[in-house]
């Protein structure tokens, strides 16, 4: 069964960067458009970033581009997500996801998503 498993969350400073990983399994990885989403405390999901199944197209929300950066290593089978000068506002669970097509989506409700890792930003 598809299988997302994301890492490298933590609690850091307003300033600092996080490197987010998702290892994936139980489908052609290397075949499917892949996201970042996430979600902020008491509030929905908001979709972050998307990169096609090559990786040579990527998307950026408005409030995270300039800082993040996706990429992926269809080798290993493994989503990223480099966060850099973050700020308080982007304390939230960040999930990877995906619906295993080849299209990119900017959306949140995507059919598989895994089970996130925290990032904190203190000022």
């Amino acid at each position: 069964q598809v299988q997302l498993v994301e890492s490298g969350g933590g609690s850091v400073q307003a300033g600092w960067s996080l490197r987010l990983s998702c290892t994936a399994s139980g489908f052609t990885f290397g075949s499917c458009a892949m996201s970042w989403v996430r979600q902020a405390p008491g509030k929905g999901l908001g979709w972050v970033s998307s990169i096609s199944s090559d990786g040579t197209i990527t998307y950026y929300a408005a409030s995270v581009k300039g800082r993040f950066t996706i990429s992926r290593d269809n080798a290993k089978n493994t989503l990223y997500l480099q966060m850099n000068s973050l700020k308080p506002e982007d304390t939230a669970v960040y999930y990877c996801a995906t619906d295993r097509r080849p299209v990119v989506a900017v959306r949140t409700d995507f059919r598989y998503r895994g089970q996130g890792t925290q990032v904190t930003v203190s000022s």
